[in-house]
């Protein structure tokens, strides 16, 4: 199966669906002259990062008439959009959205909320509870938001439930400049994890991160499509707004693993008993902190 993957590399507007959708249905259509078969969105760009105590208010249900909207796009290119899903019991999820064909194929919450240097994520959304690959026209996929790809487990998750292709919409911002570097320092680590895991787990990885600036922070930019031997097969400019596209060859993960058959040998049984142990282990560790803070 080979299809066509595009990136939209954009800069939304903070707290401002309006605008936004109108920004999504102008970069669906261009798609849609390019013949791009699945379009990828960055993280929240329905709704732009920082929202702070603005989440509630551009939180949307799946049956909010902004996702009807989605839906009837996606008729003419599937698409991955990033936006605040509220549940049914008034939990805010940072959320990316699969839209295939006139209807939602999948719902990946995201799982590690940063909280740490400028990141407040935690204090304002739910977190995801699963970790599923799932079936697309094209293939088997899965959705990793930003955080939760810098955490090796994930990926290694996904690769076991059959993934063949790892989409990650990503809202990463500057973090300082490297001396004679045409990047800043973010950014290199980014491109180092996606050919690092897009080669070591045989899968495509498209990466699609935001730019522009929003409360005084800017963003790097650089979205990419790796295929499975660690090669680049599209990138986007740094620093700035872009559209890439991309030819997915899923033939191509088939010729990886057959070569390096790491998935197939793979022990899963050892890696659950070992994590068990583990797991088991830390309780007792707590405790025993605990009785030495009593005892003395």
């Amino acid at each position: 199966m080979t299809f066509a993957a595009a990136i939209a590399q954009i800069s939304p507007k903070l707290g401002d669906l309006k605008s936004n959708l109108a920004l999504y249905e102008e970069k669906i259509r261009a798609a849609a002259k390019e013949k791009v078969d699945l379009l990828l969105f960055p993280e929240l760009s329905l709704t732009g990062y920082f929202l702070r105590d603005m989440v509630p208010s551009v939180a949307l249900r799946l049956s909010s008439p902004e996702i009807a909207t989605l839906k009837r796009l996606s008729r003419e290119v599937d698409f991955v959009a990033g936006l605040v899903e509220e549940s049914s019991d008034y939990r805010f999820f940072n959320a990316a959205v699969y839209f295939e064909g006139g209807e939602i194929r999948h719902v990946h919450r995201k799982v590690y909320l940063p909280t740490y240097g400028m990141f407040d994520e935690q204090r304002y959304f739910a977190r995801g509870d699963r970790l599923r690959a799932f079936d697309s026209k094209f293939g088997r996929m899965a959705v990793l938001i930003c955080e939760d790809l810098w955490h090796p487990s994930t990926v290694y998750l996904a690769a076991l439930d059959g993934a063949l292709a790892i989409l990650c919409p990503s809202t990463s911002p500057l973090r300082g400049i490297t001396e004679g570097e045409p990047r800043d320092d973010n950014a290199r680590y980014w491109e180092l994890i996606n050919r690092t895991y897009a080669e070591t787990f045989s899968l495509y990885l498209v990466y699609g991160n935001r730019t522009g600036f929003e409360d005084g922070v800017g963003f790097w930019g650089g979205s990419e499509i790796v295929d499975p031997f660690g090669e680049k097969i599209a990138k986007a400019r740094y620093y700035e707004e872009d559209f890439i596209v991309g030819q997915v060859d899923l033939d191509s993960v088939r010729r990886k693993r057959t070569m390096a058959p790491l998935l197939r040998d793979e022990d899963i049984d050892l890696t659950i008993n070992e994590l068990m142990r583990i797991r088991g282990r830390l309780p007792q560790k707590a405790e025993g902190k605990r009785r030495k803070v009593k005892d003395k």
